[in-house]
């Protein structure tokens, strides 16, 4: 393909295609940013990426560490009380506004990909141009929760293309491309790795592997009920991987002779092999939880967060109703529930063995390079539009 047909010839005679990523805050925000950005130094190498972000989000550190540019501009968090901070918006608004669009026109951005945040909503407005600015910069948005949120919303309201993780996240005309993922995840073989990656963790090669884990900085009442179900999970003959998180621990029984190990750990940098050794997941179900547990084709029981909008529900959902997963309220993850229902389960190799298969079904490992490809062909269209 030459450089005209894959979105690289420009308005400077060959100059690479200019893409900025707004995505910053979270983990649930960067990631998705990054793997877009990954999947798009793979379609070609030459392309210009460069994220907006903030001094006090995740990307200061996965960004760099990601080998991309990033420029910081004033965090815009939407204020939910009558506060200060809600008196002091638009003045925020409008300098974050001000610094987006100076970061456009420095690297000559002919798309901007937003995928929700503190750093979206100036990005999307700084898009659209003005007295001053009068080029417009297209924006293709994508929306990875079931429900979407209000940054999202507003940028959907003017882009040129709006991609989702699932279907009735809320914009309307969303087109469902899938949550993008590190390689890492998209390309794991479960199958493949299995010996070598319970044997990472010290499990047997026949072992039945329970993981689990809450985010980043575990979840306590996951903790309470998978660690008081200790005995009788061993009783089950079942191994566990846990992941309580760096600032909690777990009040764990000691351990009988001959029981199956119980690894816990205060987080988990291999998630690709603890996906691999893995039988069963529980866990929470944030949009990028969730999107890696199906992907990889891992059952699990979802344990939605129980506060905020309902939202972690509702990403659980796809994957839970063809029959991939189990959906369980917090308040009902109890040891009693771990020692009956998940300990029935791991050892009931057939009702196991489809709801991998549904899983499996379930998810998506092309989002990335879906959004990719549709940020260039936005991209291409608007460079045609302005010769």
């Amino acid at each position: 393909m030459n450089r005209s047909d894959s979105g690289t010839s420009s308005r400077d005679g060959d100059a690479p295609v200019s893409v900025v990523l707004a995505g910053g805050g979270t983990a649930g925000h960067v990631e998705p940013a990054m793997a877009v950005a990954d999947a798009l130094r793979a379609l070609d190498p030459s392309i210009r990426i460069t994220a907006l972000g903030t001094a006090r989000g995740l990307e200061t550190r996965l960004v760099p560490d990601r080998g991309y540019d990033l420029e910081l501009i004033t965090p815009v968090p939407l204020p939910r009380k009558l506060n200060g901070d809600l008196v002091r918006l638009p003045m925020r608004v409008r300098r974050a506004v001000r610094e987006a669009r100076a970061v456009l026109d420095a690297v000559g951005a002919d798309v901007v990909i937003g995928f929700g945040g503190y750093v979206a909503v100036p990005a999307y407005l700084a898009a659209r141009g003005g007295p001053v600015h009068r080029r417009r910069v297209p924006v293709v948005v994508h929306e990875a929760n079931a429900s979407a949120g209000l940054a999202n919303r507003v940028g959907a309201r003017t882009a040129s293309r709006v991609l989702a993780a699932v279907p009735d996240s809320g914009l309307g005309r969303a087109e469902v491309v899938g949550m993008p993922l590190r390689a890492s995840i998209t390309s794991l073989d479960r199958s493949a790795v299995r010996a070598q990656a319970r044997a990472h963790f010290g499990f047997a090669d026949d072992a039945r592997v329970l993981l689990v884990f809450g985010g980043s900085q575990g979840a306590a009442s996951i903790n309470r009920a998978v660690s008081g179900a200790a005995g009788e999970l061993a009783a089950a003959g079942i191994s566990v991987l846990h992941a309580h998180g760096p600032k909690n621990t777990l009040d764990l029984r000691s351990p009988e002779p001959g029981d199956p190990p119980y690894v816990a750990v205060p987080y988990l940098d291999r998630m690709d092999l603890a996906y691999a050794a893995a039988d069963l997941a529980i866990c929470r179900s944030g949009a990028m939880t969730v999107a890696e547990v199906s992907a990889v084709g891992l059952p699990a029981v979802y344990v939605p967060l129980p506060i905020g909008n309902g939202e972690q529900r509702l990403n659980a959902l796809p994957v839970v109703d063809p029959g991939g997963g189990l959906l369980v309220a917090d308040a009902d993850l109890t040891s009693g529930f771990i020692a009956g229902e998940v300990v029935g389960l791991l050892t009931d190799p057939a009702r196991l063995a489809a709801m991998t298969a549904a899983a499996a079904q379930v998810g998506h490992r092309d989002a990335a390079r879906r959004v990719a490809e549709v940020a260039l062909d936005v991209a291409r269209s608007a460079r045609t539009g302005r010769r």
